[in-house]
C-alpha cells in the first residue's frame, strides 16, 4: 500500500545498526513526530514527544525484526512518515537467493510481536515506577481502554514524569490500536492469516471487507468521540484503501 510504502534512501537519513539489524531513519520521521505533538505548544514537551515516538516505534519494529529472525530470517527497520517498517531479506539458498514463504501461524507471530514488544516495554517501566515507589494513574478511553493519565514519580520532577506517561501512554494505547482489524496494520495481517486458515479460497477477500468495515467505524468514532482528526483520517484512509484492494483484486 502506498503509505506504507519504503521511502527511497536520503542523504540525510540517519543509519545506524541496533542487535545486528540495520535501522534507517528517513528525514520526514522526525517532521511527523514534531508536527503530532506540536499541538502542547511547548518545545520541551515536543523534545519528550519526539524522542518518546522515536523509542516506541523502533522498540515496536524490533519486535517484528527479532521474530523474523526466530524463523532464521534476516530483516531491516525503517522509520519513515507513516512510522515504521520491518522489512525481511532475502536469503541465500545454494548459489541463489531466494524469499522465505512463512505458514499463516508465523506470520500472526511476528505480527503479534510488534504491539507484544511495546507492551512488554510498558510493563517493564510500569514495574520500575511501582519498585520506585511511585504509581500510575489510569482513566478509561471510551469507557473501555485503560491507557495511562499520569506518572506519579518520588524524583526526576516533571520532566521525568511526563516523558514516562508519555512512554507508557504511546506504547498501550498505540499498541491496542495497532491490533484492530484494518489493513495493513498488524491486527489486520492476523486477521488476513486466521480467515486464510479458515477459508483458503475467500479468505483474504474477507478480510478486506473487515478492514473496510471496521476502519470506517473507527474512523467515525475517532472524530465523533475521541475528536481526533488525525485518527479520523487515517482510519478513514486506510479503510479507503481496503476498499480500492478488494475492488482491483476481486
Amino acid at each position: 500500500m502506498l503509505l506504507f510504502q519504503v521511502p527511497p534512501p536520503t542523504r540525510y537519513d540517519l543509519n545506524f545498526t541496533l542487535a545486528g539489524f540495520p535501522v534507517r531513519v528517513h528525514p520526514l520521521f522526525w517532521l511527523i513526530a514534531v508536527l503530532l505533538g506540536y499541538s502542547s505548544g511547548d518545545p520541551l514537551q515536543i523534545l519528550i514527544w519526539v524522542l518518546v515516538v522515536f523509542i516506541s516505534i523502533l522498540v515496536h519494529e524490533l519486535g517484528h525484526a527479532l521474530a523474523f529472525r526466530r524463523y532464521g530470517l534476516s530483516s531491516q527497520i525503517v522509520l519513515h512518515f507513516a512510522g515504521g517498517l520491518t522489512i525481511p531479506e532475502s536469503t541465500r539458498w545454494g548459489s541463489r537467493w531466494a524469499n522465505v514463504v512463512l505458514g499463516p501461524n508465523q506470520n500472526i507471530f511476528i505480527s503479534l510481536a510488534g504491539p507484544g514488544a511495546g507492551f512488554l516495554l510498558a510493563a517493564i517501566v510500569i514495574a520500575g515506577v511501582v519498585l520506585s515507589g511511585g504509581s500510575v494513574v489510569t482513566t478509561r478511553l471510551l469507557g473501555v481502554i485503560p491507557v495511562p493519565a499520569m506518572a506519579l514519580l518520588p524524583f526526576g520532577g516533571n520532566v521525568l514524569s511526563m516523558f514516562v506517561t508519555a512512554l507508557l501512554w504511546v506504547n498501550i494505547f498505540w499498541g491496542v490500536i495497532n491490533l484492530l482489524p484494518v489493513h495493513p496494520l498488524d491486527g489486520g495481517s492476523v486477521t488476513r492469516n486466521v480467515l486464510l486458515q479458515v477459508d483458503p479460497v475467500d479468505g483474504v477477500r474477507k478480510s478486506l471487507w473487515v478492514s473496510v468495515i471496521a476502519g470506517a467505524l473507527i474512523a467515525l468514532a475517532a472524530f465523533f468521540f475521541l475528536r481526533s482528526l488525525y485518527m479520523a483520517v487515517l482510519f478513514g484512509f486506510l479503510a479507503f484503501q481496503s476498499y480500492q484492494s478488494l475492488q482491483g483484486r476481486f
